[in-house]
């Protein structure tokens, strides 16, 4: 159960050790979708990592945003990124949520993440990139744009889907992607994983007009 209340300044947070203040100010952002990133090098090698930060850009065309850490160490996807100009976004589901977030361990560059975690791979039929086996959605991105944000140098990587693989019955007549029904997982913080449930669905708002739980029709037509 939830107490009293903590106020933290500016100050405070700058105070917080390294981990502590990465888990606390990861964990704050709320729920976000948990994703493994595959890529492949020039040499064939493969690569996969676990990666909380895919954002919506755009739909026509349609884009993706993915933020990545700061290049000042090696860091194989994004250099992989970088190098080809296409990777793929696979969804966690929690059948593999532990080999997942191994995927986070700093292998060698030539060591595949996928044979050592225990996940297997399957290439895309439109890049040269892998996909996630066991992933419920698969998507194929080509990069359209890398951006180096001044305020941290952190990388927007915005790629553009070019496939996208997913279960038949997930998507209902209106192209809504009952995501919670593939079983994909969301991430809090950098180390935490859950399952969710969804407790409303409405139409698009307009004013005036009363707003409809779409749940709630489509339990009495399945009735």
């Amino acid at each position: 159960m939830l107490t009293k209340n903590l106020q933290f300044s500016a100050s405070d947070i700058e105070k917080l050790s390294q981990r502590y203040r990465a888990e606390f100010i990861n964990s704050l952002s709320g729920f976000k979708s948990a994703n493994l990133v595959g890529t492949r090098d020039k040499q064939n090698n493969n690569n996969v990592c676990i990666v909380s930060s895919v954002v919506h850009v755009g739909a026509h065309p349609p884009l993706l945003g993915m933020i990545m850490r700061p290049h000042t160490v090696q860091r194989d996807t994004l250099e992989n990124i970088k190098t080809t100009s296409v990777y793929t976004l696979n969804s966690v589901t929690s059948k593999f949520t532990q080999q997942a977030h191994q995927t986070s361990a700093r292998y060698p560059h030539s060591v595949s993440e996928f044979e050592k975690v225990g996940l297997h791979m399957e290439d895309s039929t439109v890049i040269n990139a892998p996909y996630v086996a066991e992933s419920s959605i698969k998507l194929s991105l080509e990069v359209q744009d890398i951006v180096v944000l001044p305020v941290n140098q952190t990388e927007l990587v915005i790629g553009q889907i070019v496939e996208a693989i997913l279960p038949e019955n997930s998507i209902d007549k209106t192209g809504y992607v009952d995501i919670e029904a593939c079983d994909n997982m969301a991430i809090s913080g950098l180390v935490s994983y859950h399952a969710t449930q969804r407790i409303a669905r409405y139409g698009y708002a307009k004013p005036n007009e009363e707003l409809i739980n779409i749940c709630d029709e489509i339990t009495r037509e399945n009735k």
